[in-house]
């Protein structure tokens, strides 16, 4: 009976102050990466100490007590999540709940270059498919952007993880004067190997020593240039992301569009982020954060966590507010990409 409370707490569905029910949970493992994406990170990242991480048990606790309270889709992120050491040792204790069907979907973005060593082990835990972050097929400016990525390395990784039987999409920023007239060559080549592509606009996260202006292209001008040679076709559909697609005639493939600057995407929004630290922000786009590290620690059961999760969606605003700061040329949120976990 004195436990009846505490379960209904502990199951209790994620509803935000707007209606929308949380089921979605995408969680930084690692603020570190082996590459130095020039929209992403400075170029002399200070990473946190490892004292302020979550273990890898801590962050498996957190996510099952999001799990039972209704998250379907967890997400894995970084930074670089395979560089995490041990990270498998976390995949598969949560590939537990893809057994039990209390979770639908296990997956990973990554940036490629750890996918050949750990392909096979993602699918034997149950992850069906990955994003992978690239920019472009120019080794050259590969190198460019990622300071000093090795495209090759990034490329094996990709058939590595075809040949395990993994569903790849690819994910790439757009990129003035850098990449934007590289995007119909790129789309080719991905559906060319039956992998979708999404674009996505540079965020104004986090200071990285370049001016978000320079860098900043805006999707309705990209997807202009494209229709004037391939066939568009709005599909209605949705993957439990922000991006909005269209069947490409001329490939038979999919391309997506997420445009946090141009058009939000906050009316459906059913996610929440964690950070490696166990902060939880409700928004990419606010400076909000609850700190679940505290009382994740602070008792062995997960009452006070459960409470503090309750506490922090009833926070989750309704919308973003981006925007590229012109007269300062400054993020609008301070903390890095890498640091929120996509």
């Amino acid at each position: 009976m004195n436990g009846s409370p505490s379960t209904d707490q502990l199951t209790r569905p994620m509803v935000d102050p707007f209606g929308r029910t949380i089921r979605y949970l995408r969680v930084s493992v690692t603020d570190r990466c082996d590459l130095r994406c020039f929209y992403c990170m400075s170029e002399d990242m200070t990473f946190l100490p490892k004292k302020d991480l979550l273990t890898l048990e801590e962050l498996d606790r957190l996510c099952s007590a999001f799990i039972a309270k209704g998250v379907r889709k967890i997400r894995l992120t970084g930074g670089e999540p395979l560089v995490r050491r041990n990270v498998m040792t976390l995949v598969r204790s949560l590939s537990r709940h893809l057994g039990t069907g209390a979770l639908d979907e296990l997956t990973l973005t990554t940036n490629g270059s750890q996918l050949a060593r750990f392909a096979g082990e993602l699918r034997d835990c149950g992850i069906r498919r990955v994003n992978v972050s690239l920019d472009t097929l120019d080794a050259q400016k590969f190198r460019a952007i990622t300071r000093w990525g090795d495209l090759d390395k990034v490329l094996a990784g990709i058939e590595a993880a075809r040949d395990a039987g993994l569903a790849v999409k690819i994910n790439a920023v757009a990129l003035k004067n850098m990449n934007e007239e590289e995007i119909p060559s790129l789309m080719e080549w991905a559906h060319g190997k039956g992998m979708a592509l999404t674009l996505i606009e540079v965020m104004p996260m986090g200071e990285i020593g370049e001016g978000r202006i320079d860098q900043y292209v805006p999707l309705s001008l990209l997807r202009a240039r494209l229709a004037q040679h391939y066939t568009l076709t709005d599909l209605d559909e949705n993957t439990g992301g922000p991006a909005r697609y269209v069947r490409v005639a001329e490939t038979g493939g999919k391309l997506g569009f997420i445009t946090p600057m141009t058009h939000n995407f906050c009316e459906s929004c059913n996610r929440v982020r964690i950070t490696c630290t166990g902060t939880l922000h409700t928004c990419l786009g606010h400076e909000d954060a609850s700190d679940l590290r505290k009382p994740l620690r602070a008792s062995a059961d997960d009452d006070l966590l459960s409470a503090a999760i309750d506490r922090a969606i009833g926070l989750k605003p309704k919308g973003h507010d981006f925007i590229i700061d012109r007269r300062h040329n400054r993020p609008s949120v301070s903390r890095h990409m890498s640091v929120t976990g996509g």
